[in-house]
């Protein structure tokens, strides 16, 4: 169904000194444009302390609806009153799930806030103070221009694109946000962990010394499938790969942006989120090769480069089958941190010891509405959410084409990967990248 309906009854672009600084003029007026601003954006610390706070959520998958629990988790006066998906079968299990939870009595979702199909994201922001956006990848810079326009604070999961255009637009939209007084809180959860947030303070205190190299590494077996047209024959080629989304390009970046981009989220941050200067990448499929896994690789070897001489080696893979391994290194002059660990070792030995609750997830909700409530907005994971993706999608541009690109070319991409239309048609069929043949663009 191509409009929305009811469910009734049921640092650097061009130059990596500029990264902040450009973006698009229309992209930016209409993102100003606007409205009067809704007592969210247009005095943020008018919310008082009993205020109830109205929560929408995009996106009714597993992260999305485990990210609505935590909101209602994290304020007391908030209540969840809009939802909206593509499908409406998706929705009503996040609903009935969420309603079912320790905090189903502030699920206040009504029929006429149940909203279904590629319109659905505009008439849940149209109804909420913040909007978690939870969508597969491909529709963020969309719902993010739409709720900054309106002046909606926002959670946005990660990755925050799929193309270096993509990134662009979500730039635009956080500078906006900045300007508007709206919180932007990413869904790069680690940054949020209070024992990642201890290491790294030791770490870029000069605890190892200078950083020589970096290593991370994200192993893991195959994820859900959701069934193939011969199963369903009623979808459309739109409706199955969204609904199969992990398994092409244009929706999730694949999986070295979808999953792998926490471990790369931690080198830019040991980095000081200064992006690299060249990316030198392999990949390919050799286990996943079924057409029912689209076209996205099951592995990805990839070098990030830095002007210093640093080098972060970055390995990541989704097979049935093998070894797993999530783990994240800084070499340095004096000593090794083990990222996920949590732990220096070296001269300067350390081991994280906190005690009481650490639940990431929950504690960048906590930060979000903290912020809301304060009149403190907070600004800084927009730049931080856009590197850490186009690191993501620099790495697999190097190893779709083969070749070694520099950040300048990777952010000046003209690669598009938009569908004709948002509707439920056929797509033609998109060839798997093959290192050496397929062109950067």
């Amino acid at each position: 169904m191509p409009d929305q309906t009811h469910l009734q009854g049921s640092g650097l672009l061009s130059s990596r000194r500029s990264f902040l600084r450009q973006g698009g003029l229309a992209t930016s007026a209409a993102l100003c444009a606007g409205a009067q601003l809704p007592a969210s954006a247009a005095s943020l610390a008018g919310f008082g302390a009993r205020e109830t706070l109205r929560v929408g959520l995009v996106g009714c998958g597993g992260r999305g609806s485990g990210a609505a629990a935590n909101a209602l988790n994290a304020d007391p006066d908030t209540q969840l009153v809009a939802l909206g998906d593509a499908f409406a079968d998706q929705l009503r299990s996040s609903l009935n799930n969420l309603r079912a939870s320790d905090f189903g009595d502030r699920v206040v979702v009504d029929d006429e806030h149940q909203f279904v199909g590629f319109d659905a994201y505009k008439h849940v922001i149209d109804s909420c103070d913040v909007v978690i956006l939870a969508t597969s990848p491909h529709f963020r810079p969309l719902h993010m221009e739409y709720a900054v326009q309106k002046g909606v604070h926002l959670f946005v999961e990660k990755p925050v694109a799929v193309d270096a255009k993509g990134v662009k637009r979500v730039l635009e939209a956080c500078r906006v946000a900045k300007q508007k007084g709206l919180s932007v809180v990413s869904g790069l959860c680690y940054r949020y962990q209070f024992a990642k947030q201890a290491t790294f303070e030791r770490l870029l205190g000069g605890a190892i010394g200078d950083i020589t190299a970096l290593d991370c590494t994200y192993n893991t077996g195959t994820l859900w499938h959701k069934g193939t047209r011969a199963d369903n024959p009623k979808w459309s080629e739109m409706e199955y790969q969204m609904r199969n989304w992990l398994y092409f390009t244009w929706l999730s970046g694949d999986h070295i942006a979808e999953q792998h981009i926490h471990s790369l989220d931690k080198v830019m941050w040991a980095m000081g989120d200064t992006p690299p200067a060249k990316i030198t990448a392999s990949g390919g499929r050799i286990q996943r090769t079924d057409p029912k896994w689209g076209h996205i690789y099951d592995h990805f070897n990839s070098v990030f480069e830095w002007d210093s001489g640093v080098k972060a080696f970055s390995s990541c893979r989704q097979m049935a089958g093998c070894s797993t391994n999530v783990s994240d290194f800084a070499y340095g002059t004096k000593g090794v941190a083990e990222l996920q660990s949590h732990r220096i070792r070296g001269a300067d030995k350390w081991r994280w010891r906190g005690d009481g609750p650490d639940d990431m997830y929950q504690n960048e909700h906590d930060a979000l509405f903290r912020s809301i409530r304060a009149g403190e907005p907070i600004s800084r994971d927009g730049d931080y959410m856009c590197k850490s993706t186009m690191l993501a999608i620099a790495g697999r541009m190097a190893a779709y084409t083969g070749q070694t690109i520099t950040w300048d070319q990777a952010m000046n991409s003209e690669l598009d990967l938009s569908p004709p239309a948002y509707d439920w048609i056929e797509l033609e069929d998109v060839p798997v990248a093959i290192p050496g043949v397929t062109k950067f663009v």
